[in-house]
């Protein structure tokens, strides 16, 4: 056994049979089949004797059979990866071939060269010669899905049995050195319960699945695509499963599987939280945008973080003429400027290494490239930096907002589009206020423009939203290296709470908002239920398989909040063109006292201590409460 299978696994591991061999084999059915037909009609003893005859008959349906495969290449494929498909041609070109042939026979069919044939004896020649091929093939494929089988895969289950999941288990099936075994698939629809798939059973999706695995010795439940809905639904289900040491599998979330490109194996991965999180699925209408963003200049700031850099790749569908990508972070940059080459070749970008808050450099790309939408991702983010850092707060989120959007007036950006946080309601920390003062600073400018107090078309439009699921530096990622290290995952409180939403889709919001946004409005995205964070930490070593694995509390950071609110107390908010998006009714600032009032922050930043910077910077966001900072003696004041 052991000799046969190291043969065969000589055979499989030549590059392909050479074609003409297969055509060969082809005619050798054809001949064998016509033969084969008139002695089951005939008799043996009455084909001896026409034998001449009858080979010269086969011969001139061995040239329609020619023809016919010609036509259809049946022989061009490699027999190992045959599929329904393949088959088929079979089919269609056996038909013609017996079409022609008869048609020949109609025509010449007096010639004392030819047998006389029935049209029971062609009819059976055709069945025969599709058996002959089908078998062949079918014999052939099984075989190397069996030989190709890795000695240590593992058994797997599909939960799936539509396109996704057989997607899936025709990879399996036909992946070398594949991982998993199809042992059988799972389903949530009742009338498929115990039918037969590929060969193979179909399970309940039921509270009996992770026993059935038990007992059948499968760790490996492989979730389709079109799946995903269900599993996040069904948390005591995979509870169960998880308790039983059963590893889910899954597509990665960033991909959105449009049905029909092929799934591979070597794409699954281990599910995480991220796919898990139960959220409404966010649907946008993304034609509106498509429509305005094609063909167009386009300049993304912050296009190589995790927001920004999601933007590029949406925008980038949309055709657009030109792609101006702007960052300070050099390699992260790199790696967006060769995603680029690979995947949109054909849209000029440039990916641009600069400090946005560099009036020269920042004027001199305006100058040249023009753009007509600008979405200003850039920013710093982390709230324990910035509390250590508020002068680079200030001059990176203020001063580099700051000079982007008067650049976006003088060089006639159509359309501007801030991406906002909601740490920016009732800041408790420097960053929140930084984020907010940029906020202000871009609807009074587009005040003035609408008031025509400045010369200007340029539209201004702030998105505010949450948490991103997976960007860099959240608790996720954060989490994922603690467990790896064997823990323990640090929590800041118990009680701590947050919003998450994905990236794609947050971008999807803010790309729809920018489009749909006239000036002027500050766009509030619905995040939906909030997450306890202790309860993030506890599923995530439960995901894992990790054991032991200790949750620390280590007391709230400087100026962090124990939950993040949307709106300000004192702000409402109107529905949209989006049940996900609401726009704040803010309070209105004049640019005259706004820009006055950053521009001494700004100047006075390089020479002040931190406590004065920050002082300056309560002085413009009354609301701005420290907690768990030493700013906090400035509100005692």
């Amino acid at each position: 056994m052991k000799s046969l299978k190291h043969l065969v696994n000589w055979y499989f591991s030549r590059a392909a049979l050479p074609y003409w061999s297969i055509l060969l084999l082809d005619c050798v059915f054809v001949v064998f089949s016509g033969i084969l037909a008139y002695t089951v009609h005939h008799g043996s003893v009455q084909t001896l004797n026409v034998i001449d005859s009858l080979a010269v008959t086969m011969g001139m349906f061995l040239i329609c059979f020619l023809i016919s495969f010609r036509l259809f290449h049946t022989y061009n494929g490699m027999i190992r990866y045959s599929s329904f498909y393949d088959l088929m041609r079979i089919g269609f070109a056996v038909v013609l071939a017996i079409v022609i042939a008869v048609v020949v026979l109609f025509i010449w069919g007096d010639n004392d060269r030819f047998v006389k044939l029935r049209y029971a004896d062609i009819i059976l020649m055709g069945l025969f010669v599709i058996f002959f091929m089908w078998t062949v093939r079918v014999w052939v494929k099984t075989i190397f899905e069996q030989i190709s089988r890795r000695d240590d895969s593992t058994k797997a289950y599909i939960l799936g049995v539509k396109s996704g999941g057989i997607a899936l288990a025709k990879s399996i099936r036909s992946t070398v050195d594949s991982p998993y075994t199809l042992a059988g698939f799972v389903s949530s629809e009742p009338n498929m319960e115990n039918r037969m798939l590929m060969g193979v059973r179909v399970y309940p999706f039921s509270a009996n699945l992770p026993e059935i695995m038990h007992r059948n010795g499968v760790s490996i439940l492989i979730v389709s695509p079109l799946m995903m809905d269900t599993l996040r639904e069904s948390e005591s289900l995979v509870n169960s499963l998880l308790e039983k040491d059963i590893k889910i599998m899954v597509m990665p979330q960033a991909r959105v599987w449009d049905g029909k490109t092929n799934l591979q194996v070597s794409d699954l991965n281990l599910v995480k939280v991220e796919n898990l999180l139960l959220r409404d699925k966010i649907e946008v209408d993304m034609k509106a945008a498509a429509d305005l963003l094609q063909g167009n200049v386009i300049m993304i700031t912050g296009a190589a973080g995790s927001i920004g850099s999601e933007m590029v790749r949406q925008i980038a569908t949309y055709s657009p003429s030109h792609l101006i990508l702007v960052d300070q972070a050099e390699t992260p940059m790199h790696n967006v400027r060769l995603e680029m080459k690979n995947q949109w070749p054909d849209i000029k970008a440039e990916t641009i290494v600069a400090d946005i808050a560099d009036r020269k450099i920042m004027e001199r790309i305006f100058a040249q490239y023009k753009p007509a939408y600008v979405f200003h991702a850039a920013a710093y983010k982390h709230v324990p930096m910035m509390e250590d850092n508020p002068y680079e707060a200030v001059m990176n989120n203020i001063e580099g907002t700051r000079v982007i959007a008067d650049l976006a007036v003088k060089y006639g950006t159509k359309k501007f589009v801030m991406v906002s946080t909601d740490k920016a309601v009732n800041p408790t920390n420097v960053m929140g206020c930084s984020k907010r003062i940029c906020e202000i600073y871009v609807q009074s400018l587009d005040k003035a423009i609408k008031d025509g107090n400045i010369k200007g078309n340029t539209q201004f439009v702030t998105t505010r939203f949450g948490n991103v699921l997976g960007s860099n530096g959240s608790v996720i990622p954060i989490f994922h290296e603690q467990i790896k290290k064997g823990g323990p995952i640090t929590v800041t409180h118990p009680d701590i709470i947050r919003y998450f939403m994905l990236i794609p889709e947050a971008c999807k919001l803010v790309i729809e908002a920018g489009t749909f946004g006239k000036g002027g409005e500050i766009f509030v995205f619905d995040m939906g239920s909030p997450v306890k964070i202790v309860d993030l930490a506890k599923r995530m070593i439960q995901l894992s398989g990790a054991k032991n694995i200790e949750i620390k509390f280590t007391g709230l950071r400087d100026g962090e909040k124990l939950y993040e609110e949307v709106l300000n107390d004192q702000e409402i908010t109107l529905p949209t063109f989006h049940s996900k998006i609401k726009v704040a009714k803010v309070r209105e600032y004049e640019y005259s006292i706004v820009h006055q009032e950053i521009e001494t922050l700004i100047t006075g930043a390089s020479r002040d201590n931190d406590m004065e910077i920050v002082a300056r910077m309560k002085q413009i966001v009354p609301e701005f409460k420290s907690q768990h900072s030493k700013y906090q003696i400035l509100d005692n004041k």
